[in-house]
């Protein structure tokens, strides 16, 4: 059977095919009005991250995005001037970072793997990254730990998250406007789904619902200061007209 990594890589290819959100690479205007200084990055899915995360000067940073394709963030990031890598587990996720700098004449380096394995990166090599998708891998904890080994003294990482409430409701039922509370956290798309509804559920891809635990005080005992938490709605889910089902955190290695 394929693993749920390869699930998720083929899912993300599809994805891109089909026009997911999170895959339509950024229009040549925006990376002309980054290179004039105007620019905005989510890493949820509406609210910009604040300015005051960021560095206040790109130019000659080495940044990595992990699970971070799409052709959005990356070429945004590249036109301010920073050494960019994309990593990501989808080949075509990847190949609209690469469309992206080919069109604008940009340099960008993409890695496809899977995010819980950076071993492709020596220690302290990146001075800022911005992390996605933890939601696609059964454990959050690698990520930190990675993370933290390859960022330098002193640089940042920015993750987006989705909160653990989003993944405690019937899928069935909520995709009807229902609110019908069922499975526990942490929970898994693999576990607490039938047969039937795993393989309707996942077509985008196999989700992990992590503890607010893991994905905090996960980044705290990896070595991570915590500096920065915002939160967002989402796209359109019966839940936002309750509560913010997104979060960011800005952590620091010091």
């Amino acid at each position: 059977m394929m693993s749920y990594i390869e699930k998720n890589s083929d899912a993300w290819d599809k994805n891109v095919e089909s026009k997911n959100f999170w895959t339509l690479p950024v229009s040549a205007e925006d990376i002309e009005n980054a290179r004039n200084g105007k620019w905005d990055i989510v890493l949820t899915p509406i609210k910009p991250v604040p300015k005051s995360w960021f560095p206040a000067d790109f130019k000659g940073l080495k940044v990595l995005l992990v699970a971070g394709g799409g052709g959005q963030q990356g070429p945004i990031l590249s036109a301010l001037g920073a050494d960019v890598t994309v990593f990501d587990n989808s080949k075509k996720q990847l190949e609209q970072d690469e469309f992206v700098a080919n069109r604008e004449n940009l340099i960008i380096k993409t890695v496809q793997g899977n995010m819980q394995d950076l071993s492709a990166f020596a220690d302290e090599s990146f001075d800022f990254i911005m992390q996605f998708a933890g939601c696609f891998v059964d454990s959050v904890l690698p990520v930190w730990n990675e993370t933290y080994r390859i960022l330098k003294s002193g640089g940042s990482m920015l993750a987006g998250h989705n909160h653990p409430f989003e993944f405690i409701f019937d899928v069935p039922e909520m995709e009807k406007g229902n609110l019908v509370v069922r499975h526990k956290i942490p929970y898994s798309d693999i576990k607490d789904l039938t047969p039937e509804e795993f393989e309707r559920v996942t077509a985008d891809g196999v989700c992990f619902g992590h503890s607010l635990h893991d994905m905090i005080q996960g980044q705290i005992d990896a070595g991570f200061l915590i500096a920065g938490y915002y939160e967002d709605s989402g796209c359109g889910y019966v839940l936002d007209e309750y509560i913010d089902t997104f979060f960011a955190t800005k952590a620091i290695k010091v």
